[in-house]
């Protein structure tokens, strides 16, 4: 294992409308897709399949979703020997509205999700993992457990911070690189708005800076993604694209992130590489299964 990923793992059910409803609204929905989801299981796709050896910490019910979520995931090559499967608990599910353009809303029922503890997570053999990964769809005790667990000392620690939960703020410390979104950031900043220039973006990834070897990660879409550490900023620009689904865009961008780092590509390359399977993602529905292979990523930037 080079890439251990930690957190959700849900049955999406994406239902394509004209435009996302406002508050009170109802609107018309003119498809309805069931899709492997999760942020955890859509970022430890993305890493198994740019060539990373993963595995995946998490639970799912036993029931039909997870039965379907776990033959998906081994399809993908995702090392599923850390999963449990927790009986009297469903499988998580997600429930997203789609529009036209490739925005989303999406709803989380977090299930089994909920059931994967410390325990657990100290339970696992982490002694060879180059890279652990997690994100706010894993309990705060697990978190805590994986980055702070004597195994895991020489890895290198991401923690996505999405969905932005301010309880889980005194876990940012905790990781190596920090990544998130201009909704996120703007949560953790404190910021009313999410900031508009590179700037304001710059500012705000300092202000959240905890350690003198801490990077901030914050991708922007088709701005691509700004990497800031205490005295320096990368920017790496974006691909534009005419987007038909942007779910999951940003736990591809995570995981082959964090395999390319496994790999060891250096910070510039591990966010070109993880750009660009992003850009191709957002072309294809679905979050978990629009991530692209290696080759296809390969390809794009020239490799």
């Amino acid at each position: 294992m080079s890439v251990c990923v930690l957190g959700g793992i849900n049955l999406d059910y994406v239902v394509k409308v004209a435009a996302l409803p406002a508050r009170g609204e109802t609107v018309s929905g003119r498809e309805l897709a069931t899709t492997p989801g999760g942020k955890a299981a859509n970022q430890a796709v993305a890493a198994a399949r740019f060539g990373a050896p993963t595995r995946l910490i998490g639970a799912v019910g036993q029931d039909a979703a997870g039965a379907q979520m776990l033959a998906f995931l081994a399809r993908a090559g995702v090392d599923l020997t850390a999963v449990a499967r927790i009986e009297g608990q469903p499988t998580g599910q997600a429930f997203i509205t789609l529009d036209n353009r490739g925005g989303n809303t999406i709803v989380v029922a977090s299930g089994a999700n909920a059931a994967c503890l410390d325990e657990h997570v100290l339970a696992q053999d982490l002694s060879d993992a180059r890279v652990v990964l997690a994100q706010f769809e894993a309990t705060l005790p697990a978190i805590e457990a994986l980055f702070r667990s004597p195994q895991t000392a020489d890895a290198v620690k991401i923690l996505n911070a999405a969905p932005a939960l301010l309880e889980g703020a005194p876990l940012l410390p905790l990781a190596d690189v920090l990544i998130v979104n201009e909704t996120e950031l703007a949560r953790f900043a404190g910021l009313d708005d999410a900031p508009s220039t590179q700037a304001a973006v710059t500012a705000a990834a300092r202000n959240l800076i905890a350690r003198p070897d801490q990077t901030v990660v914050a991708t922007l879409g088709a701005e691509g993604a700004v990497a800031v550490t205490a005295g320096e900023t990368l920017h790496v620009p974006g691909r534009r694209v005419d987007a038909v689904d942007t779910v999951g865009a940003g736990d591809c961008f995570c995981g082959v992130f964090a395999a390319a780092l496994a790999e060891g590509y250096g910070l510039e390359d591990a966010m070109v590489r993880a750009n660009a399977a992003a850009s191709i993602s957002v072309l294809r529905p679905g979050a978990a299964q629009s991530s692209p292979k290696r080759a296809e990523i390969d390809r794009l930037v020239g490799a």
